[in-house]
């Protein structure tokens, strides 16, 4: 197995304990790899470097303009290593490697250069005042040291998502990838060396929350906190960054609506809702778990619907031609079959999958596509995210139910409208609770347009302008122009 050592100012350190842990190829079910388990002592290590690099190293001397030219040089090697950053992450937690190798190579990379290209271009203003001799003006500043801690279903994809908005806005950051998939992260590290990164700019400590994770929360030269994960996880990190006042950016969970209209194009809405569920096992934060489907549609959808899933080729996810991977890992594995026993349990009917899928030439963790139906919205399988490939199919009888059901949820990430009539899907997206609404396709997503969720799902936004104003602080100057000083007592 290969043996990682985690990244701390610019070297690779063991870990201060002498312990590693194994992690495991979902694909295989077995051991591939050794993770450093970082403990205290490491992240301060990681939390110093990124401050003396922040304070007085060189990234403190490096402009707006200097910080864009880094970042270029960033994309350029994340373009020339994507083949290679994919294969790791395929191995390390099962993402197609269609899914990983070509976002690395287009939009992905294209995060660093739309980033790159904004460095220098975010202002200050002038404030008009109402008082004689003075000038206002306002600047944005960054934090100093971010701890950004990201999730196991896409560890690369969410890195960059926080990395290129974090730097470009002048900040240092320790990462702290999910144990259950840091091979990827570290190996990014391992390539941006090409990029001649000062030391102590980005630093990646590895390990489990309560010896890593909450280290770095609670340290105090943290200043902001960017975190991807599920609710639990972020809410006690949202109560730590509480405690010293720490501003916070969530990115949770969601249990995303699909509605299927009446009017809508039938087999673009079947295939639509396949699809923003299915490829990725519903291991994604947006994934469509909830199909809410006009009542004269409703039989037919779910006919179509099991057809298209039933088709899906469950395999190994460097295999171009495979169309569901597996679950990324063991414990997640038996939390969704779970949550589907639950479900048979509260009377929904599964009408497709809903059990293990062995595939004996490679051993690992599948679950092939599940759908159910006879749901309410009571039922667990309604109001959790199971994140799983689990959809749940509940008919509606007219808009102002659909509307209803959609927002029946402590989560508001994304939305999908199926629909022929424009002026509806526009109305309806407005009153949809959810921080992303899809028209009649599902699951896009560029660098240049902001994420993040309502209500459970979180708060702040990833990408776009947004994405960067997030890691800057904006302070307030004043300026006397007055010849001398006023009387101080008026």
């Amino acid at each position: 197995m290969k043996t990682y050592q985690y990244f701390c100012d610019g070297q690779w350190r063991d870990p201060s304990s002498g312990l590693w842990f194994e992690s495991d190829n979902p694909t295989r079910g077995a051991p591939w790899a050794r993770i450093p388990r970082c403990n205290a002592e490491d992240v301060e290590a990681a939390v110093q470097a990124a401050h003396r690099c922040f304070s007085t190293g060189a990234w403190s001397r490096t402009n707006a303009a200097g910080r864009g030219r880094l970042l270029r040089r960033m994309g350029d090697v994340v373009v020339r290593h994507a083949e290679q950053l994919g294969a790791i992450e395929t191995t390390d937690n099962g993402k197609r490697r269609s899914d990983i190798v070509e976002p690395l190579k287009t939009w992905l990379a294209d995060s660093f250069y739309y980033y790159a290209g904004l460095a220098d271009k975010v202002e200050g203003a002038v404030i008009p005042v109402d008082a004689p001799d003075l000038l206002n003006y306002t600047r944005r500043e960054p934090y100093g040291v971010c701890a950004c801690i990201t999730a196991w279903n896409s560890p690369l994809l969410i890195a960059i998502w926080k990395m290129a908005p974090a730097l470009a806005a002048g900040n240092t950051l320790v990462l702290k990838p999910s144990e259950h998939a840091s091979a990827s992260t570290l190996a990014l590290m391992e390539v941006l060396a090409e990029a001649d990164l000062p030391p102590g700019l980005v630093n990646v400590v590895t390990g489990f929350g309560p010896e890593a994770g909450a280290a770095l929360v609670d340290h105090p030269l943290v200043r902001l906190l960017s975190f991807t994960g599920g609710f639990t996880g972020g809410s006690h990190v949202a109560a730590a960054a509480g405690r010293q006042a720490k501003p916070v950016i969530m990115e949770l969970g969601g249990k995303s609506p699909q509605i299927v209209f009446r009017d809508a194009d039938l087999e673009l809405a079947v295939h639509g809702v396949a699809s923003g569920i299915f490829p990725p096992s519903g291991q994604s934060c947006i994934s469509g778990s909830r199909a809410i489907v006009h009542r004269s549609l409703y039989d037919q959808f779910v006919r179509s619907l099991c057809e298209v899933a039933g088709r899906a080729r469950l395999g190994d996810p460097a295999d171009p031609m495979t169309q569901v991977p597996p679950i990324a890992n063991r414990s997640h594995f038996d939390r969704v079959l779970q949550a589907i026993e639950t479900a048979k349990k509260e009377g929904a009917h599964c009408v497709l999958g809903g059990v293990p899928t062995h595939l004996p030439e490679l051993g690992g963790w599948f679950i092939g596509p599940t759908v159910f139906t006879n749901v309410t919205p009571q039922m667990q399988i309604m109001r959790e995210e199971i994140f799983g490939p689990v959809i749940a199919v509940l008919p509606f009888d007219d808009d102002e139910e659909a509307i209803r059901l959609a927002n029946d949820t402590d989560y508001g990430l994304a939305a999908g409208l199926w629909t022929a009539d424009t002026a509806r899907a526009i109305g309806f997206a407005d009153r949809i609770q959810a921080g992303t609404v899809y028209i009649n396709n599902y699951y896009n997503a560029t660098t240049q347009s902001p994420v993040g969720g309502f209500k459970r799902s979180g708060y702040g936004r990833e990408n776009g302008l947004e994405g960067m104003l997030a890691y800057l602080q904006t302070k307030s100057i004043w300026v006397s122009t007055a010849p001398h000083q006023p009387n101080p007592f008026p």
